[in-house]
């Protein structure tokens, strides 16, 4: 397991599932020594996960995954290093948490269309301030027992070929953009999340690419023209292949490298705080992160 995983969140995030005091004793378990704490949207946790880090002797990172679009493709963005008090972070997260209220009940029709399963009442249960996500739908469908021989929950099940994190891959292949129960939610601008973050005194990394960018090049040197500082070159999505990909972009562009696990709790049982391997690079990462937070 590695000492450094910059992208975790808590349950401040919709789809989180422990507190940020909880978070920090499992980093503290899991050996992981510099962590960050990168909420959607959301930069709430950051002072309470500080207390319980300091306390514990692990170096806290202040951080934030902001949600926005490029080019008609949806993107998360890393804050690095920024200042938790700055205003536009509320703004933000109460503009998008209005949006996903209102798309709650349609995201759920959406899905019951397509012929699965669940008990609408036990999904309002678990949301939270009546937001509704693709990973609350999949926790009661799974449970749901009209959906056992359903072909299209099949593969998140046990043994399935998508039950790795059941929930998250329920999500990705029916509720994302471009899927069947996909709400639209309109988000900032890559450009307006990269002089944000800057703004709150912070460094734009560009997370998972492999997930939203795959291997494109084109749209890659076009989001690294606006303005982005570095790339999660070593994430829990991607492949050997992905990380050498990013390994190679990032210094092509002079980008920093990071490495996050993007633990989530039960949305992604199979992501391990600590868990993602990056050629023996921990130091080299951190302290190229430090400087540029510092510069």
């Amino acid at each position: 397991m590695g000492w450094l995983d910059l992208h975790m969140h808590s349950n401040i995030s919709d789809d989180g599932e422990f507190s940020p005091k909880q978070l920090m004793e499992f980093c503290f378990d899991a050996e992981v020594k510099v962590a960050a704490l990168a909420d959607h949207n959301s930069v709430r946790g950051v002072g309470e996960v500080k207390l319980y880090a300091d306390k514990l002797g692990i170096q806290l990172i202040p951080a934030i995954e902001l949600d926005c679009s490029f080019r008609d493709v949806d993107l998360h963005v890393l804050g690095y290093g920024i200042d938790p008090q700055h205003g536009a972070f509320e703004k933000i997260e109460k503009g998008i948490e209005e949006q996903e209220r209102a798309a709650a009940k349609k995201r759920m029709d959406l899905v019951k269309a397509m012929g699965i399963d669940f008990d609408s009442d036990e999904v309002m249960k678990l949301s939270r301030d009546g937001v509704v996500t693709g990973e609350i739908i999949a926790e009661v469908a799974l449970k749901d027992s009209r959906n056992k021989n359903n072909p299209l929950m099949i593969p998140y099940y046990p043994q399935g070929e998508r039950s790795d994190n059941p929930y998250v891959n329920f999500y990705w292949d029916i509720c994302s953009k471009g899927k069947k129960a996909y709400v639209p939610i309109k988000f900032i601008s890559l450009q307006e999340a990269i002089e944000l973050i800057y703004a709150a005194g912070g460094i734009p990394v560009l997370a998972h690419p492999g997930n939203n960018v795959k291997e494109d090049e084109e749209l890659l040197n076009h989001i690294v023209k606006a303005g982005i500082a570095g790339m999660e070159v070593y994430s829990s999505y991607h492949s050997q292949r992905q990380r050498e990909f990013y390994k190679v972009q990032s210094e092509k562009y002079d980008l920093i490298k990071t490495v996050g696990s993007d633990f989530h709790g039960k949305t992604k049982p199979a992501i391990k705080l600590g868990g993602v391997h990056c050629d023996n690079a921990e130091e080299e990462i951190y302290q190229a992160l430090m400087r540029k937070i510092k510069s």
